[in-house]
Parts: C-alpha cells; structure tokens; sequence
C-alpha cells in the first residue's frame, strides 16, 4: 500500500511585526483587550505578495527534503488571499522554483486551506496519480484587511509555510482526515469585496468589509473541530493518549483552549504560536508544525492531531504519522527581501489607500452586502 509521508518543510515568515501596541496607534484598543480576548501579542505583516513568500517556502522544503524541484509533480497553494485570480498562484511558484514537470492548482477553503490541500496531494500519492507534492498554506491577509474594524483587525496576519510530500511503502504521513462544512453558518464570516459578485458595482478592489459574527464563530468552531477531531481518531483507532503533539489552526487561544479540553487533549500537548503570529489563516498550521520541528516538539514517529476551522464555515481534523526525520538534509541561503517600512508604515499605507477609496465604494458594499448569503 502506498502512503504519503512530509519528507520536508519550510517557512517564510514576514520580518515585520505588528504588535497589539502599533494597533492601539489607530485603533480603540489595548494589549490587555487584545491578550485577554485572543491570546496574541503580535502578528506579522508582509511587504511581499503571496506567491514570493510561497516560493521561498517551497524552495526551503525542497531543500530540506533533498528534492529536485524537476522532480515535483504537483504543487498545491492553499489560500484565500492569492496574488491574483487567473492565472493561479500555484503557476507563479511553479515557474519560479523551476518545477516544470509538475501540475498546479489553487485551493480555497479559507483558513482549512492547508489541510484541504495535505488531502487533495495525499489522495492523488496514494492513488498513484503524482508521487512528489508541495502542500503550501499560504496567506497575505493585510491588504484585503478591514482595518477600521477592531473585531478582525486585532486577530490577523500574514505569513507561509509549505511542506514536501512524497509517496512511500511506510505507514506515516496522512493517516486520516474528517472534513465537513457546516453551511448554514457561512454568513458568519464573510469577507464584503473580494470576488465576482463586487464587480461593477463601484467597489474598489482591496476595500472590504468584513462580517464577523465572533461569538457564533466561537461556538460553531469548538463544536466543528472537536466533532472532527474525535471523528478521525475514532476512525483511525487511536485515543486522545495515543496523541504526541496537537497543532491547530491558530485562530484564538480561548478557542484552541476549549477544543482540547472537551477533546480530551492537555494543553501541555499543543503547539502554539497564536501569541507571536496571531491568526493567519491557512497558514497557521503549517507555520506552527514548521515551528514545532524547529523547536525540536516532534518526535520520530510521533502522531500529530491538526484541527481547524474556516469561512464557509469550513472545518477538518487531520490525524498524521511522522516518519523517521526530524531535521532537515538541507538548507538554502534565500531570504526574504529586506523591508523598506515597518509593519505599522506598511499598514498606515494600506488604511490610507481604504480612506480615499472607501467614499467611492461605499454604497457598492452596502448593495452588494446580500450577495451569496443564502
């Protein structure tokens, strides 16, 4: 039987910082609000689109896996803040890796887009379609940000991570997965500009508004990653003890509180990265299993519990074996391009840009506010 095991892993994380201190610059905010409500300290913002940060973080994995990027047959981006719609992000990466024998596709899920994108590379290993596959959870969240906003404005960032994965004959990698949506509450959490349904009715692209229903939210993603969660252990055969390491989507720290407890998890289990990168979407996860290598929190052979939840809303628990390799084969020297503005700069210029665009598009937003929402 064939599996699919992560031989690699790479991050590319923005340098600049926004701290809950730079918020309360703009914002009726404070640390205390924001830390007590959310766990987070801090977030990054990217000076460089989606697709270059992807790039530097499968190059980073490639390295590490000890792959030929000529050798990858398929890359998938999980993201919903790509550089552009047509043609795909994943195309970007492909061409500026150099890998040319391989198949691309963008994938959508909100902030389960990197889980959804580990099933669809696994399915098509273990079905024997491709054998090598970058899984890149990816997101540049700022630009699209409602910065006026302090519900979603306090909780995201941006930042990537992907990861090689490769067929194999051991029993590791992907070992089961529950999905679900529960669509009935997808109102909850829409993001008003993005998309389609906008065009043409005097909204500018970038100036959204964001619906954000946080404590609907709240409950709808307890119940979802919890139901997953015990739905793909009880699938697989394993108890909350049988798990080394949980590493969840990073979405607020009451939030990853109350799902381990109700699924029988310690938090002493949980890797966390809420408080220094906050809520990046589909890139949490693996920017939090990246930094759990690094940090030396996963074992050889460990067993790894990554739950989630998205707009859709979207949810997934995904149950993975660890293989042998702990530490990289390789590294590359790359990084990313120094910054010529700090976070807080980067941001003041965004919410400038909103300002002068937001009278214009204003009305647009408002009869464009039902769109999709049954």
């Amino acid at each position: 039987m064939t599996f699919a095991a992560i031989t690699g892993w790479g991050a590319a994380m923005p340098p600049n910082v926004l701290s809950n201190a730079d918020l309360s610059t703009f914002l009726d905010t404070n640390d205390e609000w924001i830390t007590s409500r959310t766990g987070m300290k801090e977030r990054r913002i990217s000076h460089v689109g989606a697709t270059e940060m992807a790039t530097l973080a499968a190059k980073r994995a490639l390295a590490c896996a000890g792959v030929d990027a000529k050798d990858v047959d398929l890359i998938v981006f999980g993201s919903c803040s790509p550089d552009e719609q047509v043609p795909n992000s994943a195309s970007g990466v492909q061409v500026a890796i150099g890998a040319t024998r391989a198949a691309s596709m963008d994938l959508n899920t909100a902030c389960t887009s990197f889980l959804y994108s580990l099933s669809t590379a696994n399915a098509m290993i273990r079905t024997g379609v491709v054998r090598t596959a970058i899984v890149i959870g990816v997101e540049h969240i700022s630009p699209y940000m409602d910065w006026g906003n302090r519900n979603v404005a306090v909780l995201f960032g941006d930042g990537c991570a992907a990861v090689v994965v490769q067929a194999t004959d051991k029993e590791e990698g992907l070992l089961g997965e529950q999905l679900g949506c529960v669509a009935d509450a997808r109102h909850t959490l829409r993001v008003r500009g993005m998309g389609s349904g906008y065009t043409n009715s005097g909204v500018m692209l970038g100036d959204t508004e964001w619906d954000f229903d946080g404590q609907e939210i709240f409950k709808r993603a307890v119940q979802g990653m919890v139901q997953a969660s015990q739905a793909v252990m009880q699938k697989c055969g394993v108890t909350p003890d049988d798990i080394d390491l949980v590493v969840p989507h990073q979405a607020n720290l009451r939030i990853i509180e109350a799902v381990v407890q109700r699924a029988g998890l310690p938090m002493d289990k949980v890797m966390l990265t809420v408080q220094r990168y906050g809520n990046m979407s589909a890139a949490t996860v693996p920017v939090a299993l990246n930094d759990a290598l690094v940090e030396g929190r996963v074992k050889p052979g460990a067993l790894i519990l990554m739950p989630a939840f998205g707009a859709g809303l979207t949810m997934c628990s995904h149950l993975v074996r660890w293989g042998d390799r702990v530490t990289p084969i390789a590294t590359i020297p790359d990084e990313m391009p120094a910054s010529k503005l700090s976070a807080l700069d980067l941001v003041n210029k965004i919410r400038d840009r909103k300002s002068q665009s937001h009278e214009a598009s204003h009305d647009g937003l408002q009869g464009a506010r039902l769109i999709g929402a049954k």
